[in-house]
């Protein structure tokens, strides 16, 4: 059934066993009259250095109302989904050209009962192995959500239905999109369900989740399973991996739920066996002036620090109750929090999404209220794109519904995404083209040019000697090399938007190079860290202040050693397969550690402290 949508936003929340989502509005509604009155006489300058383009306006039959951010495919298509209509109601997966043309891919509930999903509010995910990857709120075996795994070509397979073990344990609702971790499996969160269900989140609090590409799930961590729920409840982001290995996300409510009555949020930290460490909890400092309800994940920078936003909270009131309307913040792998900005209606305001790092090392985003227009089709103002540089200093980059009747689009829920001609993709909730379905416009997909020059991207962002990388580019073909970070690497051009190379013998940490007749040198937008392998050790056993030769591959950046979980004082690398570690004093019988600038290798065998 095609359901009438005239306002607004969703998230799940479902009851068990009855058929279809019911829904909460994310937003308090009051906040709409009060956004109307205070941004009355709101002005902004944007940035004039930029290019704007409204790529498409979507229509009921491709799916409308897009939640999730885009993602380059390998074929340098953009992919993403609808969350509402299509063939039977429930949503799409489509995909758009840079120049616009877009193709409906898949249509849920396509399945008797819905078995192969409804209502796709997250992204998708572009594996190693060339498919994509994503999850429904609703629908599957059970109705309570799906994993599922579609094609290019859009030919899809439902791997899992959620609330498969009994009471939901495994979790209910996924909202967010997948990441493929540096093992090759998919993590991802669900709002709801788990193995605990206290009085404040009745249909479960909330889980992270690992999956095989073939559909084995296993739920890593339960939200709320300490006291007060100090761990946070109802993740409505998925996860990222850090350098480290560890995974990073937010949970969008408590952190306490004695001391947090405006909700909160926390930003966590989680080991891959699933050791969870809550980093920071919102609404620390007074007025909750650092942020409440965090929606949104975060992103590593390539400082190493963390960056999210927040969708309430900061210094400017946007309600009666003294909700502020957001922040962007920064955060240590250690926790410590640093609030960049604090949206003030006129830049923006509610941001339901993260921050991306563009290459020319700015942060950039979009605000789903907020901005200079006022226009009776988004209930007042009707959100931005910003710009914020590392420090802080935020420039608006565009105001939605600029244009007549809103064909600009309005609302945008979703994080950009930077293709690798260097310009942003994203989308909005509304506006565009209106039909019965979707009275003030069922979305767009626009592109925005801020000047940068195009560059490549690897698949994988780590990986070990001999691994073969898929590289993603534009007019690649009669590419004359491929190196990271100065080793050359042998490669095949599969297409003008793909390459694919094997990383070399010798190969460091770095930037990865490519080589093109049209475009010169282009460089990767993050390092691909070339991660370390330990072969052997010798001697296997000795006493404190033994000399131990370590050998194993891309040993070259090594920056620490461990024997049982103690910190070798004294190292030397002999070279890219051969460091030398003396053991420290304090050191018990365990595994070896070394880390390097691509990650840390772990012995198979322990090396046998001897008195």
């Amino acid at each position: 059934m095609t359901k009438l949508r005239s306002f607004r936003l969703f998230t799940f929340v479902v009851v068990q066993g009855r058929r279809g989502a019911v829904c909460k509005n994310v937003f308090r509604f009051w906040k709409v009259a009060w956004i109307v009155c205070l941004c009355c006489a709101a002005a902004v300058i944007a940035s004039p250095a930029q290019t704007f383009t409204t790529l498409d306006s979507l229509q009921p039959k491709n799916g409308v109302a897009p939640e999730g951010a885009l993602v380059q495919g390998t074929d340098g298509n953009l992919y993403g989904t609808a969350i509402y209509d299509g063939a039977h109601g429930y949503g799409t997966v489509f995909k758009i050209t840079a120049a616009g043309k877009l193709t409906t891919l898949y249509s849920f509930c396509a399945n008797t009962n819905c078995t192969d999903g409804e209502y796709p509010s997250g992204g998708l995910v572009q594996a190693i192995n060339g498919n994509f990857y994503g999850t429904t709120g609703s629908g599957g075996t059970y109705n309570m959500g799906t994993v599922f795994q579609i094609t290019p070509g859009g030919r899809l397979t439902p791997l899992y239905s959620f609330c498969t073990q009994p009471n939901c344990t495994d979790g209910t609702s996924p909202s967010a999109p997948l990441l493929q971790g540096s093992d090759g499996n998919l993590y991802g969160t669900t709002v709801g369900g788990g193995a605990s269900s206290p009085s404040t989140c009745v249909y479960g609090c909330g889980t992270v989740f690992k999956i095989t590409t073939r559909g084995a799930l296993t739920t890593l961590y339960t939200f709320c399973s300490q006291p007060t729920c100090t761990d946070g409840e109802n993740p409505e982001a998925g996860v990222v991996q850090g350098t480290d290995g560890n995974f990073y996300g937010t949970t969008a409510l408590s952190g306490n739920n004695e001391t947090c009555p405006n909700n909160c949020g926390t930003v966590f930290k989680m080991s891959p066996a699933g050791t969870l460490t809550t980093l920071y909890t919102f609404c620390a400092q007074p007025n909750c002036t650092d942020g409440n309800v965090p929606r949104a994940g975060v992103v590593q920078g390539t400082d190493g620090n963390f960056y999210g936003t927040t969708s309430e909270g900061g210094i400017q009131y946007c309600g009666p109750y003294g909700f502020g309307c957001g922040t962007v913040f920064k955060i240590t792998p250690g926790g410590r929090l640093t609030t960049l900005h604090s949206f003030d209606l006129t830049d923006g305001a509610y941001l339901l999404d993260g921050v991306v790092q563009g290459t020319d090392g700015n942060f950039y985003g979009t605000a789903f209220y907020g901005g200079i227009t006022n226009n009776y089709y988004c209930s007042g103002t009707c959100g931005t794109v910003f710009k914020m540089t590392p420090k802080g200093a935020l420039t608006t980059l565009y105001n939605f519904c600029t244009q007549a009747n809103c064909a600009d689009g309005d609302q945008p829920v979703a994080s950009l995404a930077q293709a690798t001609n260097g310009n942003f993709y994203g989308t909005t909730y509304q506006g565009g083209a209106t039909s019965f379905t979707c009275t003030f416009g069922c979305g767009t997909v626009f592109s925005l040019g801020v000047g940068l020059g195009p560059f490549v991207e690897t698949v994988a962002t780590s990986g070990k000697v001999g691994a073969t990388v898929t590289i993603l580019g534009n007019n690649l073909t009669g590419t004359s090399s491929v190196s990271f970070n100065g080793t050359p690497a042998t490669f095949t051009v599969v297409k003008s938007s793909e390459i694919k190379a094997k990383v070399p013998s010798g190969a460091t940490s770095g930037t990865v190079e490519v080589t093109t007749p049209s475009s010169g040198t282009l460089k990767s937008n993050v390092a691909f860290r070339v991660t370390p392998q330990i072969k052997s050790f010798t001697p296997t056993s000795g006493p404190l202040g033994t000399k131990v030769q370590i050998t194993g591959v891309s040993l070259t950046q090594t920056t620490g050693i461990t024997f049982g979980g103690v910190t070798a004082t004294m190292f030397s690398v002999t070279s890219d397969t051969q460091v030398d570690a003396t053991v420290p004093t304090g050191a018990t019988t365990g595994k070896i550690t070394v880390t390097t600038a691509g990650g840390t290798a772990t012995s198979a065998a322990s090396f046998t402290v001897t008195k």
